[in-house]
């Protein structure tokens, strides 16, 4: 009989020890240069989601090399007591000023600003499931977008430079958690904020290389949506140097995505972290079927965008012959003003509601290259229209 996840946790290695160079098998992202650090040095930063794989990883960063106050905003109880006991066992805790609560909640927001004025806001709070995002709909909408609002208008009503984690699922979306966080990107870019777009990130806590490791504990098989599947990766270390990045880029209202080259087989990490992970000993690979919201594969910016690399004071890792640039700025199509305002507060209303149809009416007007998947368009069907807007 097989275990069930809970109880077979103990026996996974640890996947900070892979060899993802390895899997990747392309030249490692940029790191910081000292330029970076010294633009960021002694700032008060301030971090919403600092509980989660890429939060926690920044503040361990900043607190080693550019030691500010350091503000950690986190929703969860339990992560932010163990973020806690890390940061005490590690002799780091008096750089951090622990927060429990929500980037949605104003009034902790604006008492956020007031009594400790962060000029560096890195917003990685948000919901990242595509398939219960599926099932919850007004939650991402929520989460995601107004949130993701009240964070940016505090920023820039108190002068802070605010830096979004969004993802390559704002891209063409055919996902409700997509979907919210372009539109995420709209609101903090009309704020004057920068937005960073990343790929699926290896390691990452509830990513896809964690639930297969608990799978090849568990003894198999390892499951796979479709065979085609590919994703762009890369690793936490440079996830949170692209930020680092970021936040030094000295321009207003920049989407910026790493260069990642060509996406990977999901398969194929399949294969590899089977083979690290159980040497010597077949697991198989059950290939299911694709959930509502995935899409075959993801792209960092569109076709029709208009990309220009990013000046880094220091070289990448490459041969000396490579042209490509590591990092870019994006130059896509952006809301009129006025359109986000009104989209926004309509938004806001049917979400008040719990209009469901309304709420999805809206996000598509909002993001036009969105296609709901069959699921979503048949939940609001379901609930049909409670009031009118």
């Amino acid at each position: 009989m097989k275990l069930p996840a809970i109880y077979t946790s103990c026996v996974i290695p640890s996947l900070e020890d892979l060899n993802w160079r390895s899997f990747l098998a392309r030249p490692r992202l940029p790191t910081p240069s000292a330029q970076v650090f010294d633009a960021l040095y002694g700032q008060p930063v301030l971090i919403t989601g600092a509980g989660g794989s890429i939060g926690s990883a920044l503040a361990l960063r900043l607190a080693i090399l550019t030691p500010p106050a350091l503000l950690l905003l986190e929703s969860s109880e339990s992560r932010l007591y163990a973020l806690k006991r890390e940061w005490a066992a590690a002799g780091a805790a008096g750089f951090m000023t622990p927060i429990l609560g929500n980037t949605a909640d104003l009034a902790l927001i604006e008492h956020i600003f007031i009594a400790h004025r962060p000029r560096i806001v890195f917003h990685a709070a948000a919901y990242k499931h595509v398939p219960l995002m599926e099932e919850q709909p007004l939650a991402a909408i929520a989460n995601n977008i107004f949130a993701t609002e009240t964070l940016a208008m505090a920023a820039a009503a108190n002068g802070a430079r605010l830096i979004l984690v969004s993802t390559d699922k704002a891209v063409e979306p055919a996902s409700v958690m997509g979907a919210t966080k372009r539109v995420a990107e709209q609101i903090v870019l009309a704020a004057g904020g920068t937005v960073l777009r990343l790929g699926n990130v290896l390691a990452s806590r509830d990513s896809v290389a964690e639930i297969f490791a608990s799978q090849i504990a568990n003894g198999g098989p390892i499951t796979v949506t479709d065979p085609a599947a590919r994703r762009y990766f890369l690793t936490l270390d440079e996830a949170v140097n692209l930020l680092l990045i970021a936040a030094a880029q000295p321009e207003p209202s920049t989407l910026l995505a790493p260069v990642l080259i060509a996406p990977h087989f999901v398969s194929d990490l399949a294969h590899f972290m089977a083979r690290e992970l159980t040497p010597g000993r077949e697991i198989a690979i059950d290939f299911t079927q694709p959930r509502p919201g995935d899409k075959v594969t993801e792209q960092l910016w569109s076709p029709g965008d208009r990309t220009y690399p990013v000046s880094l004071e220091t070289p990448r890792e490459q041969s000396p012959d490579a042209l490509t640039p590591a990092i870019v700025s994006i130059s896509s199509n952006r809301l009129p003003s006025e359109h986000l305002t009104f989209g926004l507060d309509n938004l806001r209303a049917a979400l008040d509601a719990r209009h469901l149809a309304g709420a999805l009416a809206l996000l598509r007007s909002m993001v036009p290259d969105y296609t709901p998947s069959q699921e979503v368009l048949a939940l609001s069907q379901q609930q049909g229209p409670q009031v009118s807007l």
